[in-house]
């Protein structure tokens, strides 16, 4: 086996447990996303992916979801979705 370094970050417990539920999905651990992040970085010559700031819009969008405000639903029916969609 090759030899291996050890990277030590520090992240939210909750942050953890929701990215080892969705790398769960893919066959992946986080240390493998790790290394497919990294291994992307250098190939790409940077950030595999566009970083940039929300707009004012979508920043209240977020803090409203993350204060369970605003939300619809849950539906029983299509025409109950569809009523307040095009409220």
């Amino acid at each position: 086996m090759a030899k291996t370094s050890n990277i030590n970050v520090r992240i939210s417990p909750d942050t953890k447990s929701r990215a080892e539920e969705l790398f769960k999905h893919f066959g992946l651990t986080i240390s493998d996303a790790v290394t497919i992040f990294l291994n992307q970085s250098i190939i790409y010559g940077g950030i595999p992916f566009e970083i940039r700031l929300p707009n004012p819009e979508t920043l209240e969008v977020l803090d409203e979801v993350r204060d369970h405000k605003n939300l619809s639903g849950p539906f029983d029916s299509v025409e109950s979705l569809m009523k307040d969609l095009n409220e």
